[in-house]
Protein backbone atom coordinates (compact mmCIF):
# COMPACT_ATOMS: atom_id res chain seq x y z
CA UNK A 1 0.00 0.00 0.00
CA UNK A 2 0.76 3.39 -0.37
CA UNK A 3 -0.17 6.94 1.87
CA UNK A 4 -1.24 10.29 0.87
CA UNK A 5 -1.44 12.84 4.34
CA UNK A 6 -2.88 16.24 2.86
CA UNK A 7 -1.12 19.14 4.61
CA UNK A 8 -2.35 21.92 2.46
CA UNK A 9 -5.31 24.21 2.75
CA UNK A 10 -5.43 27.83 4.80
CA UNK A 11 -5.96 26.27 8.29
CA UNK A 12 -8.71 29.79 9.35
CA UNK A 13 -9.39 28.36 11.90
CA UNK A 14 -6.14 28.85 13.63
CA UNK A 15 -5.49 32.21 12.37
CA UNK A 16 -3.68 34.22 13.33
CA UNK A 17 -0.68 30.89 13.55
CA UNK A 18 -1.38 30.22 10.50
CA UNK A 19 -0.62 33.19 8.87
CA UNK A 20 3.02 32.47 8.96
CA UNK A 21 3.21 28.72 9.49
CA UNK A 22 1.44 25.59 8.00
CA UNK A 23 -1.60 24.39 10.28
CA UNK A 24 -0.11 20.63 10.08
CA UNK A 25 3.15 22.16 11.33
CA UNK A 26 1.77 23.20 14.95
CA UNK A 27 3.51 21.04 16.88
CA UNK A 28 1.88 19.28 19.78
CA UNK A 29 3.80 17.71 23.00
CA UNK A 30 6.53 19.43 20.43
CA UNK A 31 6.45 17.48 17.97
CA UNK A 32 4.40 18.83 14.19
CA UNK A 33 1.19 17.33 13.87
CA UNK A 34 2.29 16.09 10.49
CA UNK A 35 4.41 13.78 11.58
CA UNK A 36 1.80 11.98 13.85
CA UNK A 37 0.88 10.80 10.69
CA UNK A 38 4.08 9.73 8.97
CA UNK A 39 5.27 7.92 11.59
CA UNK A 40 1.74 6.04 11.94
CA UNK A 41 2.35 5.00 8.26
CA UNK A 42 5.60 3.72 9.07
CA UNK A 43 4.73 1.76 11.99
CA UNK A 44 1.81 0.12 9.56
CA UNK A 45 4.85 -0.92 7.05
CA UNK A 46 4.04 2.14 4.60
CA UNK A 47 7.00 3.33 3.21
CA UNK A 48 5.82 5.12 -0.08
CA UNK A 49 4.14 8.25 0.99
CA UNK A 50 3.15 11.17 -0.65
CA UNK A 51 2.21 14.50 0.88
CA UNK A 52 -0.22 17.40 -0.41
CA UNK A 53 1.25 21.01 -0.33
CA UNK A 54 -0.13 23.63 -0.81
CA UNK A 55 0.49 27.49 1.19
CA UNK A 56 3.61 27.46 3.23
CA UNK A 57 4.64 24.36 0.72
CA UNK A 58 8.48 24.95 1.34
CA UNK A 59 7.97 25.08 5.10
CA UNK A 60 6.39 21.60 4.88
CA UNK A 61 9.10 20.28 2.37
CA UNK A 62 12.09 21.79 4.50
CA UNK A 63 10.65 20.57 7.68
CA UNK A 64 9.75 17.20 6.46
CA UNK A 65 13.47 16.84 4.82
CA UNK A 66 14.98 17.54 8.05
CA UNK A 67 14.28 14.11 9.08
CA UNK A 68 15.67 10.89 8.23
CA UNK A 69 12.54 8.81 7.64
CA UNK A 70 12.24 5.29 6.95
CA UNK A 71 10.04 5.89 3.99
CA UNK A 72 10.45 7.67 0.25
CA UNK A 73 8.22 10.60 0.60
CA UNK A 74 7.57 12.78 -2.31
CA UNK A 75 5.41 16.40 -2.87
CA UNK A 76 2.41 16.62 -4.67
CA UNK A 77 1.27 20.36 -5.14
CA UNK A 78 -2.27 21.54 -4.73
CA UNK A 79 -2.81 24.94 -6.26
CA UNK A 80 -5.84 25.45 -4.61
CA UNK A 81 -7.73 23.52 -1.76
CA UNK A 82 -9.96 22.17 -4.39
CA UNK A 83 -11.53 19.42 -1.72
CA UNK A 84 -10.58 15.94 -0.83
CA UNK A 85 -11.29 14.43 -3.73
CA UNK A 86 -9.30 16.67 -5.95
CA UNK A 87 -6.26 15.71 -3.96
CA UNK A 88 -6.71 11.99 -5.10
CA UNK A 89 -7.10 13.24 -8.81
CA UNK A 90 -3.63 15.08 -8.70
CA UNK A 91 -2.33 12.12 -6.84
CA UNK A 92 -2.87 9.62 -9.73
CA UNK A 93 0.44 9.22 -11.06
CA UNK A 94 1.90 8.46 -7.44
CA UNK A 95 -0.79 6.33 -6.40
CA UNK A 96 -0.57 4.00 -9.77
CA UNK A 97 -2.62 1.02 -9.58
CA UNK A 98 -1.91 0.37 -5.59
CA UNK A 99 -4.41 0.28 -2.76
CA UNK A 100 -3.54 3.37 -0.26
CA UNK A 101 -4.42 4.82 2.76
CA UNK A 102 -5.50 8.76 3.04
CA UNK A 103 -5.26 10.65 6.17
CA UNK A 104 -6.07 14.20 6.80
CA UNK A 105 -2.52 15.62 8.12
CA UNK A 106 -4.39 17.43 10.83
CA UNK A 107 -5.69 14.46 12.56
CA UNK A 108 -3.69 12.50 15.50
CA UNK A 109 -5.12 8.82 15.85
CA UNK A 110 -4.01 7.83 19.58
CA UNK A 111 -4.04 3.70 17.95
CA UNK A 112 -2.87 4.43 14.73
CA UNK A 113 -3.61 2.61 11.79
CA UNK A 114 -1.75 -0.31 11.87
CA UNK A 115 -5.20 -2.63 12.70
CA UNK A 116 -7.05 -0.99 10.01
CA UNK A 117 -4.46 -1.43 7.13
CA UNK A 118 -4.20 -5.11 7.71
CA UNK A 119 -7.85 -5.04 8.30
CA UNK A 120 -8.17 -3.29 4.53
CA UNK A 121 -5.63 -5.77 3.13
CA UNK A 122 -7.37 -8.86 4.54
CA UNK A 123 -10.76 -8.26 2.82
CA UNK A 124 -11.71 -7.73 -0.45
CA UNK A 125 -13.51 -4.35 -0.57
CA UNK A 126 -12.79 -1.44 -2.01
CA UNK A 127 -12.65 1.33 0.33
CA UNK A 128 -12.95 1.30 4.40
CA UNK A 129 -13.53 5.02 6.14
CA UNK A 130 -12.57 4.76 9.75
CA UNK A 131 -15.51 6.05 12.10
CA UNK A 132 -16.31 6.61 15.21
CA UNK A 133 -19.20 7.81 17.70
CA UNK A 134 -19.85 11.41 18.68
CA UNK A 135 -22.31 13.96 20.40
CA UNK A 136 -22.54 16.16 17.82
CA UNK A 137 -23.46 14.54 14.27
CA UNK A 138 -24.24 17.57 12.70
CA UNK A 139 -20.84 18.57 12.14
CA UNK A 140 -19.39 16.17 10.70
CA UNK A 141 -19.45 13.80 7.66
CA UNK A 142 -22.06 10.80 8.77
CA UNK A 143 -22.16 7.14 7.57
CA UNK A 144 -24.34 4.63 7.86
CA UNK A 145 -23.76 1.48 8.41
CA UNK A 146 -25.90 -2.00 7.55
CA UNK A 147 -25.31 -4.64 10.27
CA UNK A 148 -22.69 -6.66 8.50
CA UNK A 149 -20.40 -3.70 8.84
CA UNK A 150 -21.26 -1.78 5.27
CA UNK A 151 -21.17 1.55 4.61
CA UNK A 152 -24.43 2.96 3.04
CA UNK A 153 -24.42 5.78 2.65
CA UNK A 154 -22.01 9.38 3.71
CA UNK A 155 -23.63 12.32 4.18
CA UNK A 156 -21.89 15.71 4.61
CA UNK A 157 -22.95 17.17 8.01
CA UNK A 158 -26.35 16.67 7.85
CA UNK A 159 -28.97 18.99 9.96
CA UNK A 160 -31.18 15.46 10.74
CA UNK A 161 -27.88 13.07 11.16
CA UNK A 162 -29.54 9.33 10.87
CA UNK A 163 -26.54 7.94 12.88
CA UNK A 164 -23.80 9.62 15.30
CA UNK A 165 -21.36 7.57 13.36
CA UNK A 166 -18.85 10.39 12.00
CA UNK A 167 -16.22 10.03 9.52
CA UNK A 168 -12.67 11.15 11.43
CA UNK A 169 -10.65 11.60 8.14
CA UNK A 170 -8.74 8.84 7.51
CA UNK A 171 -9.64 6.24 4.62
CA UNK A 172 -8.57 3.24 2.81
CA UNK A 173 -9.09 2.76 -1.17
CA UNK A 174 -8.11 0.62 -4.04
CA UNK A 175 -6.78 2.60 -6.94
CA UNK A 176 -11.11 2.31 -8.06
CA UNK A 177 -11.83 5.73 -6.47
CA UNK A 178 -9.90 6.85 -9.24
CA UNK A 179 -12.23 5.99 -11.53
CA UNK A 180 -15.24 7.43 -9.28
CA UNK A 181 -12.78 11.09 -8.46
CA UNK A 182 -12.99 11.31 -12.84
CA UNK A 183 -16.94 11.86 -12.91
CA UNK A 184 -17.11 13.84 -10.21
CA UNK A 185 -18.68 17.29 -10.52
CA UNK A 186 -17.98 20.59 -8.13
CA UNK A 187 -20.51 20.80 -5.32
CA UNK A 188 -22.14 24.14 -3.99
CA UNK A 189 -18.69 24.54 -2.22
CA UNK A 190 -16.61 24.80 -5.79
CA UNK A 191 -14.32 21.44 -4.04
CA UNK A 192 -14.68 17.91 -5.45
CA UNK A 193 -16.32 15.82 -2.40
CA UNK A 194 -15.17 12.62 -1.03
CA UNK A 195 -18.60 11.80 0.12
CA UNK A 196 -19.75 11.97 -3.69
CA UNK A 197 -16.41 9.48 -4.60
CA UNK A 198 -17.43 7.05 -1.85
CA UNK A 199 -20.69 7.18 -3.11
CA UNK A 200 -19.82 6.42 -6.92
CA UNK A 201 -17.82 3.41 -5.36
CA UNK A 202 -21.40 2.42 -3.61
CA UNK A 203 -23.75 3.07 -6.90
CA UNK A 204 -21.16 0.53 -9.02
CA UNK A 205 -21.01 -2.11 -6.55
CA UNK A 206 -18.31 -1.77 -5.00
CA UNK A 207 -18.00 -2.83 -0.89
CA UNK A 208 -16.99 -0.14 1.54
CA UNK A 209 -16.46 -1.18 4.79
CA UNK A 210 -16.82 0.84 8.25
CA UNK A 211 -13.86 0.33 10.72
CA UNK A 212 -14.43 1.98 14.15
CA UNK A 213 -11.25 3.43 16.30
CA UNK A 214 -10.90 1.97 20.02
CA UNK A 215 -9.29 5.10 21.54
CA UNK A 216 -8.96 9.00 21.14
CA UNK A 217 -8.84 11.15 17.81
CA UNK A 218 -8.37 14.26 17.23
CA UNK A 219 -9.19 17.10 14.56
CA UNK A 220 -6.73 19.45 15.74
CA UNK A 221 -8.41 22.40 13.38
CA UNK A 222 -9.16 24.74 16.08
CA UNK A 223 -6.92 26.62 18.89
CA UNK A 224 -8.89 24.39 22.00
CA UNK A 225 -8.50 21.46 19.83
CA UNK A 226 -4.69 21.80 19.81
CA UNK A 227 -4.72 22.21 23.57
CA UNK A 228 -7.06 18.73 24.21
CA UNK A 229 -4.71 17.04 22.10
CA UNK A 230 -1.59 18.07 24.03
CA UNK A 231 -3.01 16.92 27.01
CA UNK A 232 -3.93 13.64 25.77
CA UNK A 233 -0.46 13.06 24.30
CA UNK A 234 1.61 14.43 27.31
CA UNK A 235 -0.94 12.10 29.06
CA UNK A 236 1.32 8.90 28.17
CA UNK A 237 4.61 10.49 28.32
CA UNK A 238 7.74 8.71 30.55
CA UNK A 239 10.22 11.14 32.11
CA UNK A 240 13.59 11.88 30.47
CA UNK A 241 16.13 14.90 31.77
CA UNK A 242 18.81 15.98 29.62
CA UNK A 243 18.83 19.40 30.81
CA UNK A 244 20.06 20.71 34.29
CA UNK A 245 17.80 21.36 36.55
CA UNK A 246 19.30 23.39 40.34
CA UNK A 247 17.21 24.48 43.54
CA UNK A 248 13.80 23.37 41.91
CA UNK A 249 11.19 20.91 42.21
CA UNK A 250 10.26 18.66 39.43
CA UNK A 251 7.26 16.37 40.30
CA UNK A 252 5.39 13.67 37.85
CA UNK A 253 6.48 12.94 34.42
CA UNK A 254 8.53 15.46 32.99
CA UNK A 255 10.63 15.46 30.00
CA UNK A 256 13.63 18.17 29.37
CA UNK A 257 15.79 18.68 26.32
CA UNK A 258 19.55 18.93 25.99
CA UNK A 259 20.85 22.34 27.53
CA UNK A 260 18.00 23.40 29.14
CA UNK A 261 18.63 24.75 32.44
CA UNK A 262 15.49 24.95 35.20
CA UNK A 263 17.14 27.17 38.32
CA UNK A 264 16.51 29.76 41.03
CA UNK A 265 13.49 27.64 42.92
CA UNK A 266 11.10 26.98 40.01
CA UNK A 267 8.41 24.33 40.39
CA UNK A 268 7.79 22.02 37.34
CA UNK A 269 4.49 19.60 37.98
CA UNK A 270 3.46 17.19 34.52
CA UNK A 271 3.08 15.79 32.68
CA UNK A 272 5.25 18.41 30.87
CA UNK A 273 7.98 18.66 27.95
CA UNK A 274 10.17 21.25 27.74
CA UNK A 275 12.32 21.69 24.28
CA UNK A 276 16.07 22.30 23.94
CA UNK A 277 18.18 25.10 25.19
CA UNK A 278 15.46 26.70 27.73
CA UNK A 279 15.70 28.91 30.80
CA UNK A 280 13.10 28.35 33.33
CA UNK A 281 13.94 30.48 35.83
CA UNK A 282 11.90 31.18 39.26
CA UNK A 283 8.88 30.12 37.77
CA UNK A 284 6.18 27.74 37.82
CA UNK A 285 5.33 25.21 34.95
CA UNK A 286 1.89 23.47 35.94
CA UNK A 287 0.90 19.82 33.90
CA UNK A 288 0.20 19.95 30.66
CA UNK A 289 2.21 22.24 29.19
CA UNK A 290 4.77 21.92 26.16
CA UNK A 291 7.74 24.41 25.82
CA UNK A 292 9.44 24.41 22.60
CA UNK A 293 13.21 25.31 21.69
CA UNK A 294 14.65 28.09 22.38
CA UNK A 295 12.37 29.44 25.29
CA UNK A 296 13.07 31.54 28.54
CA UNK A 297 10.56 31.14 31.49
CA UNK A 298 11.28 33.95 34.33
CA UNK A 299 9.48 34.83 37.27
CA UNK A 300 5.83 33.60 35.63
CA UNK A 301 3.34 31.01 35.92
CA UNK A 302 2.15 28.90 32.95
CA UNK A 303 -0.31 25.73 33.13
CA UNK A 304 -1.98 23.74 30.59
CA UNK A 305 -0.42 25.81 28.08
CA UNK A 306 1.52 25.34 24.50
CA UNK A 307 4.72 27.68 23.44
CA UNK A 308 6.20 27.13 20.24
CA UNK A 309 9.86 27.92 19.86
CA UNK A 310 12.13 31.35 21.08
CA UNK A 311 9.61 32.43 23.11
CA UNK A 312 9.70 34.91 26.33
CA UNK A 313 7.44 35.04 29.04
CA UNK A 314 8.98 37.33 31.47
CA UNK A 315 7.13 38.73 35.09
CA UNK A 316 3.98 38.02 33.97
CA UNK A 317 0.35 37.40 35.45
CA UNK A 318 -0.74 33.69 35.34
CA UNK A 319 -1.16 31.85 31.70
CA UNK A 320 -3.48 29.16 31.74
CA UNK A 321 -5.24 27.68 28.50
CA UNK A 322 -3.00 29.55 25.93
CA UNK A 323 -1.45 28.99 22.50
CA UNK A 324 1.13 30.79 21.54
CA UNK A 325 3.20 31.17 18.95
CA UNK A 326 6.76 31.29 17.45
CA UNK A 327 8.97 34.13 19.06
CA UNK A 328 5.95 35.76 21.18
CA UNK A 329 7.38 38.02 24.18
CA UNK A 330 4.88 38.39 27.00
CA UNK A 331 6.90 40.72 29.36
CA UNK A 332 4.99 42.68 32.07
CA UNK A 333 6.72 45.77 32.65
CA UNK A 334 6.26 48.05 35.94
CA UNK A 335 6.57 51.58 34.30
CA UNK A 336 4.16 54.12 35.19
CA UNK A 337 1.98 55.36 33.89
CA UNK A 338 -0.19 51.86 33.91
CA UNK A 339 -1.74 50.76 31.11
CA UNK A 340 -1.44 48.09 28.68
CA UNK A 341 0.49 48.07 25.31
CA UNK A 342 0.01 45.42 22.25
CA UNK A 343 1.25 44.92 18.99
CA UNK A 344 -1.14 42.36 17.79
CA UNK A 345 -1.69 40.34 14.45
CA UNK A 346 -5.47 40.74 12.46
CA UNK A 347 -7.83 37.89 13.90
CA UNK A 348 -5.91 37.77 17.16
CA UNK A 349 -7.93 37.22 20.60
CA UNK A 350 -6.64 38.43 23.66
CA UNK A 351 -8.04 37.81 26.83
CA UNK A 352 -7.53 39.90 30.08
Amino acid sequence: MKGLILAGGYGTRLRPLTFSQQKQLIPIANKPILFYAIEDFIEAGIHSIGIIIGPNKQQVMDLVESVSWDADIVFIEQDKPLGIAHTIKISRDFIGDDSFIMYLGDNILREGVVDHVKSFQDSNCDGSILLTEVNNPSEFGIAVVNDQGDIKQVIEKPDNPPTNFAVIGVYLFSSKIIEGVDTLKPSHRGQLEITDAIQWLLDNGYTVKSSFINHWWKDTGKPEDILHANRLILDDIKSKNEGTVSDSDLWGRIQVGENSVISKNSVVKGPVIIGKNCRIENAYIGPFTSIGDNCRICCAEVEDSVILDGCTVENSDRIVDSLIGRGVKIIKKNDFPKGKRFVIGDNSEVSL
